[in-house]
C-alpha cells in the first residue's frame, strides 16, 4: 500500500530540512498522485512579484519526492532513493499560491522488481505546477520531469 500522507508529511521534513524551511504543505498522497502547495509568501516572491523560480522548483522536486516515498518508503533501510536530474519549463509567471501534483510514470512493482533482480532503478516522475493567482488557474505555469533511482543501501 505504501505510505500515507501523515506519514509522509511528517517523514520528509525530518529527512530533507529545506521542506520545513520552505513551508510546504501537504496536501494529498495517494498511489496515483502527489498535491504539494507553496504559500503565496513575500520571502518566496521574485523581482517581479511572483514566486521565485527556485521556490517553484523546490516544490515541484519536493512533490515527486513525496510520491517516491509513498511508494518506497517503506524499503529505506534497503534503499536510498535520490533524484538523478530533473528538467522544467517555466510557461508562465507563478503568482499567488502554487500547487504541484506529481504523478508517477513507471509502475512501482517494476521499479522494486527491478531492484530485485539486482539492478539500479531508474524512473522519472512527472509533475505538473499551477498558480491561483493567474488569469487561469487550471493552466500549468509550470512542467517538470524528475528523474530518480533508488539505491541500494551498503
Amino acid at each position: 500500500m505504501g505510505l500515507d500522507l501523515a506519514a509522509v508529511a511528517a517523514a520528509l521534513p525530518q529527512m530533507v530540512p529545506f521542506v520545513a524551511t520552505m513551508g510546504l504543505e501537504f496536501v494529498a498522497l495517494g498511489d496515483d498522485a502527489a498535491v504539494l502547495r507553496l504559500p503565496d509568501e513575500p520571502a518566496t516572491r521574485n523581482h517581479v512579484g511572483g514566486q521565485h523560480a527556485g521556490a517553484v522548483f523546490t516544490l515541484g522536486e519536493t512533490a515527486a519526492g513525496a510520491l517516491v516515498l509513498r511508494h518506497f518508503g517503506e524499503h529505506l533501510e534497503h534503499v536510498t532513493p535520490l533524484a538523478m536530474e530533473a528538467t522544467i519549463q517555466y510557461l508562465a509567471l507563478s503568482r499567488g499560491n502554487v500547487t504541484a501534483t506529481a504523478t508517477m510514470t513507471a509502475d512501482p512493482a517494476a521499479v522494486l522488481a527491478e531492484l530485485d533482480a539486482g539492478t539500479r532503478p531508474e524512473f522519472d516522475v512527472d509533475v505538473t505546477l499551477r498558480s491561483d493567482g493567474v488569469d487561469d488557474p487550471a493552466d500549468p505555469t509550470a512542467v517538470m520531469t524528475v528523474r530518480w533511482t533508488l539505491r541500494p543501501n551498503r
